[in-house]
């Protein structure tokens, strides 16, 4: 009897120590996820287009490191993105994706914000929301300094020429204003840009006025062609805002943060990133 009792006992402390452990297991789980929910603004960038963001190998000049990565993220949108966290009252978090990675990672929750040179086109709109403007800038052609097209100053001068941009931009999509030109097939990045400019497999490729003198900072070799006869855009093209889910109610606090940054400090932002890019990028 005594034996059957023992046995009873040690199976009934064994069953509420199970359940007291899986209920603090879970309950410390609950807490964490939603601290850090709650706390976190977790922002998506390539960080391949300075000087609007590039990857480096420190925390220098402001880097913030890489979610998941042992690397560091710098640039304009990174200092906005800076701005924006501290007054949302949340850490930021830099979630380094491809540019065609951005919005499907946006609607799917996995981050909250897309903080990447990124303008508001109507067809973004149909997916995502934006905030007001926190960039606005102008179309270059970025070209082999002493070639052929140096001293171009129409967009028409191209006729012939090997020109592409950005996959799925309106960079690339521009180039059809060019009669006659050679469109070259999309390009998925910045730096591939560079490296098919200076092996001779393009002529040209169109950028924004920023990475322009980027790629001159970064390649003596490289210029960057501003034009008195240039592409026909729109604002929402030259634009560049936050991206934000449908009906998100970041919309308006963001909104709010942005208006309290002034034009010189956002020129001296951008700026203060066109020195310290990386040379490489």
């Amino acid at each position: 009897m005594k034996r059957r009792m023992s046995l009873l006992l040690i199976m009934l402390l064994s069953i509420a120590m199970l359940l007291t452990g899986c209920g603090a297991s879970n309950s410390g789980e609950v807490k964490t996820s939603d601290a850090t929910d709650a706390g976190t603004f977790k922002v998506g960038l390539e960080c391949a287009y300075a000087p609007f963001n590039w990857t480096q190998i420190d925390d220098s000049n402001g880097g913030v490191r890489i979610d998941g990565a042992s690397e560091y993220a710098g640039g304009y949108d990174v200092e906005i993105a800076k701005r924006i966290a501290e007054g949302l009252g949340k850490e930021l978090v830099i979630v380094k994706t491809e540019w065609d990675g951005l919005v499907p990672a946006l609607t799917s929750g996995k981050i909250d914000a897309i903080i990447a040179g990124m303008s508001p086109t109507a067809e973004r709109k149909e997916t995502i929301d934006f905030s007001d403007i926190y960039y606005k800038s102008d179309l270059v052609m970025v070209v082999k300094k002493g070639g052929e097209y140096d001293d171009a100053t129409s967009i028409q001068d191209f006729k012939g020429a090997k020109i592409t941009g950005q996959l799925n931009t309106f960079h690339y999509s521009v180039i059809d204003q060019i009669e006659g030109v050679d469109k070259q097939e999309a390009m998925d990045n910045f730096s591939a840009m560079r490296v098919a400019l200076e092996s001779g497999m393009i002529d040209g490729y169109v950028s924004e006025r920023p990475e322009g003198i980027s790629a001159e900072s970064a390649n003596e070799n490289f210029k960057m062609i501003e034009f008195s006869d240039g592409f026909i855009t729109s604002d929402d093209d030259t634009a560049i805002a936050v991206g934000i889910a449908k009906n998100s109610e970041l919309t308006e606090k963001i909104n709010e943060i942005l208006e309290g940054i002034s034009q010189k400090e956002r020129t001296d932002i951008m700026d203060n990133a066109i020195k310290n890019q990386p040379a490489a990028d």
